[in-house]
């Protein structure tokens, strides 16, 4: 007789605390809850339908990812990191996704390559309407398809990682003036130079790409940062 098989242990549910903590890092990645945005616990445990225990815990459990600054003077924001934090995190980002893109340069697929040219002509149509929520969604699965082109893993888990720590922020410097327009016309010429099989170009033009993100986001910190919003 087959022996037969155990039942899988089913996966604990989260407790409260985790499920809101979830919540609130989904919307702040999302873009939905702006750096610099207050995380008031009565409001919180009101639209959660909870108490402010799991909230305190909720913040507490983002405090290390970076996502949430936490202080007893001004409760928990959403984080805004200092200029010289920023300018590292956007340095590394920045490496990181140079490298996909000259290893995507010469190691995407045919398909890869026509999925990556249909992405960005999909997101001219956002840029033509203004839809930034829609742009921002498109935005991380174009750089996503750069991850996957580059056909290396632990690549891949190093940049969505970093690229993770910084989607605030990211996601934010989208609603500069013009931002969209420009992103998009760095985008092609990423798209052009990996086309073409230029690995150095393709690398040359998203330092530059994610050099002027980190201004723009850079730019918007500051005027965040002057109704009172001290650097941490």
């Amino acid at each position: 007789m087959p022996r037969s098989r155990a039942s899988p242990t089913p996966k604990p549910r989260p407790t409260r605390a985790e499920a809101i903590a979830a919540k609130l890092a989904e919307d702040i990645v999302a873009g939905r809850l702006k750096p610099g945005t207050p995380l008031d616990e009565a409001g919180l445990a009101r639209t959660h339908g909870t108490s402010r225990t799991p909230v305190r815990e909720a913040l507490r459990q983002l405090a290390p990812t970076g996502l949430v600054q936490v202080s007893p003077r001004r409760g928990a924001v959403v984080a805004i990191p200092d200029t010289t934090q920023l300018a590292e995190m956007f340095l590394v980002m920045a490496e990181l996704e140079a490298m996909a893109a000259a290893l995507a340069a010469l190691a995407m697929t045919p398909e890869e390559r026509r999925g990556l040219e249909r992405q960005h002509a999909a997101m001219a149509v956002m840029v033509r309407e203004a839809d930034v929520a829609a742009y921002r969604a498109a935005n991380v699965a174009f750089h996503h398809l750069l991850y996957l082109g580059a056909h290396n893993g632990y690549l891949g888990e190093l940049a969505t990682a970093t690229r993770r720590r910084l989607a605030p922020f990211r996601a934010a410097q989208l609603e500069a003036p013009d931002r969209l327009g420009r992103s998009h016309a760095e985008h092609a010429a990423i798209v052009t130079a990996i086309q073409r099989g230029d690995a150095a170009a393709a690398a040359a033009m998203i330092r530059t790409h994610i050099g002027l993100t980190g201004q723009t986001w850079a730019a918007m910190a500051e005027a965040l940062r002057r109704p009172g919003l001290p650097e941490k």
